[in-house]
């Protein structure tokens, strides 16, 4: 059976944190929300397929999942777990060790857990024991970012209060370092391009990003298994950095940036109290402004300023930005409809894709210039992005062979065929295609004319189109319907039908009678 696409999404992420960023897998754990057991398996099993990042680009999910996992998986035994209790309380005794504990274990189960499974199932036992830590931060290590409680209203003309500007937040985890900006909201645009300018304020990036469970960083807020919104883990991976969404109603999950944020509303919003701003732009200015005076300031507790302390710790451990910045892209599900194209609804504009696809789901990856479309992890088709409403962009290699025969028609050979059957069709399949914006347009109910000819005799056909022409109707369906109900027959609109002699007999008298 086929795993669910965002565990596919959740393996890819998992090998390339492994295979290209070297990352251990207690690391990966706590980015993919996931146990370590589940990621030493995929690693592993990566490792006998003789996987390598980046991955083929024709390697879908069905194909991915089939070099991990092959048609059968051999069933996993339960193995017998350590009584956790017990080895909490012979820790307590002088000069007792987990290892100690753990050679004890295997003695009495030779079939039990590994050392480092062992280890990890006590230390979860201990964390539920004793839940509060004081959490350490190695420089490089994590950006935490966040929204202010506090917002900033912006004035209009009338000195009325057009909107509350939202406040965003990132810190850097081991220097504090902090950036400011107000937004006009919480949409994902607007969060995706304070990320990016936030990264070129620090002059580089952290190995990892932990945000809060806003909306546009992630999809689905859960304790265990959160999942991170497409557009925001795509950012993420540009900058080669790893996720971490906080766990909800858990703020010490990102101390840093709560008091962070605290520190903000103190120093920099209350500031602000009585200034009325009319534009992002102004609010800003005064912003950055009181975000140096910030991170320059002399802390109490460490005796240097933030920006001291970034220059002497932290700055040479940040990851270079890459040759350029993210380009912000939205991500859609559409089902590809029977005439192989999707529609992105923002621009109501159609796209194709290969036809074999009809009837699937494919993922759209919408950028301000460029519109791909994936199936299973794979991209198959890429166009520009185009803002005619309603409009088709087609690729001729996604069409069926029948298809791409109607391409090699043009207005002179639909013409010059319409003229073989007679002057008055050829006048109407001129008068069809002059009266399309795009000649193209008229192509469709040409060919419609074209197809009556394998029902109807050249004469009939002809009569039809030269009944239609006297109408003014430059159709497919005029023509059909003429055909249809005999009126090829009939005599020209406007025209009398010649009346027929009446019998001739004794009875009439003839106008020479009344003379």
């Amino acid at each position: 059976m086929s795993r669910p696409r965002i565990i596919m999404r959740q393996i890819r992420e998992v090998l390339r944190l492994s295979l290209s960023e070297r990352r251990s897998i207690r690391e990966i754990s706590q980015a993919c929300s996931l146990p370590k057991s589940t990621v030493s398996d995929y690693v592993k099993r990566a490792k006998q397929a003789g996987l390598c990042w980046p991955l083929p680009d024709d390697l879908d999910d069905d194909g991915l999942e089939s070099l991990l996992f092959g048609a059968n998986t051999p069933p996993v035994h339960a193995k017998p777990m350590p009584d956790l209790g017990y080895l909490h309380r012979e820790l307590k005794r002088p000069h007792m060790t987990l290892m100690l504990l753990w050679v004890e274990y295997r003695e009495a189960h030779p079939d039990g857990y590994g050392y480092t499974q062992f280890c990890e199932y006590y230390r979860r036992f201990a964390d539920t024991l004793s839940p509060t830590m004081r959490q350490r931060h190695v420089a490089g290590a994590k950006t935490f970012v966040d929204f202010a409680g506090d917002t900033l209203p912006i004035y209009g003309p009338d000195d009325e209060v057009e909107f509350y500007a939202q406040i965003f937040v990132a810190v850097l985890g081991a220097s504090n370092l902090t950036y400011v900006e107000a937004l006009a909201n919480q949409n994902l645009y607007h969060v995706i391009g304070a990320h990016t300018r936030a990264f070129s304020s620090f002059g580089g990036v952290t190995d990892a990003i932990v945000c809060d469970g806003m909306r546009t960083a992630v999809t689905k807020a859960d304790r265990y298994e959160p999942v991170p919104n497409a557009t925001y883990l795509e950012m993420a991976t540009h900058y080669q950095m790893t996720v971490l969404p906080a766990r909800p109603y858990h703020p010490r999950d990102k101390p840093k940036v709560e008091v962070a944020v605290l520190v903000v509303e103190r120093w920099i919003l209350a500031r602000l109290r009585n200034r009325h701003f009319h534009s992002l732009a102004e609010a800003n200015a005064e912003i950055v402004k009181l975000t140096w005076d910030l991170n320059h300031r002399v802390t109490k507790s460490l005796g240097t300023s933030r920006q001291e302390l970034f220059e002497t710790i932290e700055r040479d451990h940040l990851r270079p930005l890459p040759a350029t910045p993210y380009e912000f892209a939205t991500w859609r599900r559409a089902k590809v409809s029977i005439d192989y194209h999707i529609i992105v609804s923002a621009d109501r504009h159609y796209y194709s894709v290969p036809y074999r696809l009809v009837g699937t789901h494919v993922e759209v990856r919408l950028s301000e210039k460029s519109v791909q479309i994936f199936a299973k992890g794979v991209r198959v088709a890429l166009h520009p992005r185009s803002s005619v409403r309603y409009g088709f962009t087609t690729d001729p290699s996604h069409m069926p062979a029948s298809h791409r025969a109607h391409l090699e028609w043009s207005p002179s050979r639909i013409i010059n065929w319409a003229k073989t059957t007679g002057p008055m069709t050829g006048a109407l399949v001129e008068g069809v295609l002059e009266r399309r914006p795009h000649p193209e347009q008229g192509y469709r109910s040409c060919l419609g004319i074209m197809s009556l000819a394998k029902t109807y005799s050249p004469e009939r056909l002809e009569a039809a189109c030269s009944r239609a022409l006297s109408l003014g109707s430059y159709s497919y369906r005029s023509v059909a319907s003429i055909l249809k109900n005999g009126l090829d027959s009939a005599p020209p609109p406007g025209e009398t039908p010649p009346s027929e002699p009446g019998p001739i007999h004794e009875n009439l008298r003839g106008s020479d009678y009344y003379q």
